[in-house]
Formats: structure tokens, C-alpha cells, sequence
């Protein structure tokens, strides 16, 4: 069978071509409503129902743990779309991630640099210079009135704000983060508040500061620097258990494991993604990923639904083709 158009957009023969197309993306890759299908295609493992409530019922951080792919962070949007509770607040843990940033940031050096720009301009309008209206805002001087402008609240220090329902904070990969930071957080889960020093040593002089929140467009008054949880937000952490935790840490969490789908599940989890496509192509693609799982190797759920998409779509591919994307999207997350 040869290849078509529609599959082979670059073809590598050096030919310029105008006419051809992209197709839609798959349902994961379509970013504008990524986070809608990740919530209504998570199907939880029979144990995490049990475990998310428990949470909820002792306002506890729920650990969750499990090989790359197993839809570890995905349980938080399916969480935050059951029970209606808005965006997902997300913080992406890397190794320069501190408490302070899931929390809040503030903006020193822009607030510093609108001083400057405020003193230039009012230098020149003293010394009778030509000053543009675009050079120098013509309001108060950067002050106290305005430090909420260089403020804004981080995932977790949003979702503390929260006053009648909780909020979804996904704490994704701590196992990347500081030996610190599990440490750090917990002090925060038990003790419902964290202030801002920035706001704190003004406080006797102005009480209230509007500041920023993550969700767009949206503000909250902070009072005499401090924000205090009302409603403790359900905290989805996740880990690829690529390093221990300390246990001071693990005993203020629920934990639970989330192991990686077999057989007739993941064919219900494909076809939850991916509407048609040839079953014969699906079932072989399956009882391939978990002979590869039962040797040891690490496969992540998404790289069978990559795979099926290409290869069991209805796509005009060659049978050499089909093996070598086969196993190029299959490939162990382990090997090099």
C-alpha cells in the first residue's frame, strides 16, 4: 500500500510544496481544551474514589504516587470537574522551586523600575524639560498605595484565599524539588496561613492591599499581610517516586498509588480518547505495550494512545512504516 498525502506532510525529498494541510490535533494535544478532556477521560483506579474523600473529609494534602503516565495529575482535574470547583491551580515543582513562589511573588524590580521612571519624569517637569506623557505616569509616586500592582498570589496562596468551596491546587513532581520544600509545605498545610513580609511592614500604615490573584483578571483584599485558609483546598501532589520524602512530610499526607492500566482498561482508556479507529489494530497495539510492562519496561499510557492514533486512525501507511513508528513510539522511558 502506498503512502498518501495526508499522512507523509514532509516527505524529505528537498521538493517545496504549498498544498497540503494540517490535520486536527489529537484530543490531548488540543490546547484549548486540554484541560476539559483530561477531566472527563480520567478513569480512577478502583482505590483513589475512597482515598480523594478521605481528604476532603480530614482537609488533607492527598500524596499521589506512580510510574510516568499513569494519570497522576490528571486525578486533579477529574476532581475539580466532578465536584464543579473552577480551574485547576497548578504549580510545576522543578529543583529552583521555594515555598515562596507557590504562594506569591512580588515584583521588586519593576516596582523599582516605575520609581525611577516616576522620579525621571518629575525631575523633568521641575527642570522645565519636555517630558512625553508615555515617559512618566503622572499619579502618586510609587508608594505604599500601589505595592499591590507588583503583587500576585502563586497556586497554593490563591487557593487559600478561597471562602466558601475549596479550590484544586495540583502540586506536580515534588520528587524534582529541593530537600527543603516538602518540609516548607508542610508547616503551611497545618498551620492554614503564610503572611507577606512585603505587606506585613506596612500594615500599621495601610491595612488593606488589593493584590493579584492566578486566575486572570481576578484580585483579592490581603489584611495586614496575612492570608488565612478558610476552606483547605484539595492538594493534588504528585510524585514519580524518584527520591524518598521525608516522613515528617508523608504523615501530614494521604497516600495512594496509582498503578499503570492492563489490557481490557486500556483499551476503555483509548477508546475514551479516541472515538473509532480499526479494533483488531488496538488490541494487537495493547498485548504489544503490556508484554513490554511484563519485561520491566517502562511505558507510559500516552505513548499507546500516540501510537493508535498514527497507526489504527485509518491513515494509508505501509506496513514499514507502521513498524517503525511502532517503535518509535513505543519506546521504553527507561532505555536510552
Amino acid at each position: 500500500m502506498s503512502e498518501t498525502q495526508d499522512w507523509m506532510i514532509y516527505r524529505g525529498d528537498g521538493v517545496p510544496k504549498t498544498d497540503w494541510t494540517l490535520p486536527d490535533p489529537p484530543p490531548w494535544r488540543d490546547f484549548e481544551q486540554l484541560a476539559k478532556h483530561r477531566a472527563a477521560t480520567f478513569q480512577p483506579p478502583p482505590n483513589v474514589p475512597a482515598a480523594v474523600n478521605a481528604a476532603l473529609y480530614l482537609r488533607r494534602p492527598l500524596l499521589v504516587t506512580g510510574d510516568p503516565g499513569t494519570g497522576k495529575s490528571s486525578l486533579a482535574y477529574s476532581v475539580a470537574r466532578e465536584l464543579s470547583l473552577g480551574d485547576v491551580l497548578t504549580w510545576n515543582i522543578n529543583s529552583r522551586s521555594t515555598l515562596a513562589e507557590g504562594l506569591y511573588q512580588y515584583d521588586a524590580l519593576a516596582r523599582l523600575r516605575d520609581a525611577s521612571v516616576v522620579r525621571a519624569g518629575a525631575r523633568g517637569r521641575e527642570e522645565g524639560e519636555d517630558v512625553e506623557d508615555g515617559d512618566a505616569p503622572r499619579s502618586t509616586p510609587v508608594d505604599d498605595e500601589d505595592i499591590g500592582r507588583y503583587l500576585t498570589l502563586g497556586a497554593l496562596g490563591t487557593a487559600f484565599v478561597a471562602k466558601t468551596r475549596p479550590r484544586v491546587v495540583l502540586v506536580d513532581e515534588i520528587d524534582k524539588s529541593d530537600v527543603d520544600l516538602p518540609n516548607d509545605l508542610l508547616h503551611v498545610f497545618e498551620d492554614g496561613r503564610f503572611d507577606i513580609p512585603e505587606l506585613t511592614r506596612i500594615a500599621e500604615r495601610r491595612r488593606q492591599v488589593r493584590v493579584a490573584t492566578s486566575d486572570v483578571g481576578a484580585s483579592v483584599e490581603v489584611e495586614a499581610g496575612r492570608v488565612q485558609c478558610r476552606v483547605f483546598p484539595i492538594v493534588v501532589i504528585t510524585s514519580n517516586g524518584e527520591r524518598d520524602l521525608p516522613p515528617a512530610f508523608l504523615r501530614r499526607c494521604l497516600r495512594i498509588d496509582i498503578a499503570g492500566p492492563k489490557g481490557g482498561t486500556l483499551e476503555e482508556i483509548v477508546r475514551a480518547h479516541l472515538d473509532g479507529g480499526d479494533a483488531a489494530t488496538l488490541t494487537q497495539l495493547v498485548a504489544r505495550f503490556d508484554a513490554a510492562r511484563a519485561r520491566g519496561e517502562m511505558l507510559a499510557t500516552d505513548q499507546l494512545l500516540n501510537a493508535f492514533y498514527l497507526v489504527g486512525q485509518g491513515r494509508d501507511i505501509s506496513d514499514e512504516s507502521r513498524a517503525m513508528l511502532e517503535q518509535l513510539l513505543l519506546r521504553p522511558l527507561d532505555r536510552a
